[in-house]
């Protein structure tokens, strides 16, 4: 009997020490996929800079028209030094948050009694639908003789460029809800509120979150439209100034400034979405 116990010890310990190294080895294997994959998007981006850093270098193109990396980022520290970059951020995305959050709360709100409630669907849906197409800076002339020249100018126009996204990818979320489920729960008890926040909204969370992702890149766009024609502070009118002063190297600054925030809240949308629906996707 101890002999047979001293097996089944050694067995079991032998088990364990297995499970570890093949834990062991799926952990380094992960970090080796990880590390492979930041290699794999890298890579492209240090090519890229060798072949803008090389043109330059060669003179092929003068410098004053096209700057090398080198002085683009020399540039971005100046600019960074001096607080001329973080103050005009800080104005733009303020604005944006600001737009981007009442717009997407409004489309969220209102998304969610028109894809519940048939006759308030079939009420407001032709407004929308007429006021949809038309371009966010195409309200600018018309929110310039309204509101006038302010800071409201632009947070209204990323409102509406934020609005109307979110509301139809609410509406295509909650109408995408499988009617079956909603019966189910209902059939077990389940109030209509209830059904709206445990059922409804949370299936909906993808389509809604396509919806904010695909306009957090919008309310830059628009944000920096808005600044270069009618705002004097923020990243639009560093860009507009710098072009009046044939400063090629801040105008790329600003530019990459710009790609860095839409990737920034794309890939913040994202993270909060797989959080949110990790337990059930």
């Amino acid at each position: 009997m101890r002999t047979k116990n001293m097996r089944l010890f050694t067995t079991f310990g032998n088990g364990s020490k297995r499970n570890n190294l093949l834990y062991h080895d799926q952990f380094i294997w992960n970090k080796i996929k990880s590390l492979r994959n930041i290699l794999d998007g890298l890579i492209p981006i240090i090519i890229f800079i060798l072949i803008w850093e090389s043109i330059v270098r060669l003179h092929i193109v003068p410098e004053y028209i096209f700057p090398s990396f080198s002085a683009v980022m020399r540039e971005f520290y100046h600019l960074t030094v001096n607080g001329v970059l973080l103050n005009n951020l800080a104005s733009s995305l303020l604005r944006v948050l600001a737009g981007f959050l009442l717009g997407s709360m409004a489309g969220i709100m209102m998304g969610t009694v028109m894809g519940c409630k048939e006759i308030m669907n079939r009420s407001f849906n032709p407004i929308f639908s007429l006021l949809y197409p038309i371009p966010t800076l195409g309200w600018a002339p018309l929110l310039m003789i309204w509101i006038g020249i302010n800071e409201m100018l632009p947070i209204i126009l990323i409102f509406l460029c934020s609005f109307f996204p979110v509301l139809y990818n609410t509406i295509t979320g909650i109408r995408s809800v499988d009617s079956d489920v909603i019966k189910a729960a209902s059939t077990l008890g389940a109030s209509d509120r209830k059904i709206l926040t445990s059922v409804i909204l949370p299936l909906a969370v993808p389509n809604i979150f396509t919806g904010l992702r695909l306009e957090a890149g919008m309310a830059w766009r628009v944000v920096i439209a808005a600044e270069m024609v009618a705002i004097p502070t923020g990243i639009g009118a560093l860009l507009i100034r710098s072009e009046s002063l044939l400063r090629v190297d801040i105008i790329i600054v600003c530019l990459m400034v710009l790609s860095v925030m839409c990737l920034v809240f794309e890939r913040f949308f994202q993270y909060v979405e797989t959080k949110m629906t990790k337990e059930w996707r």
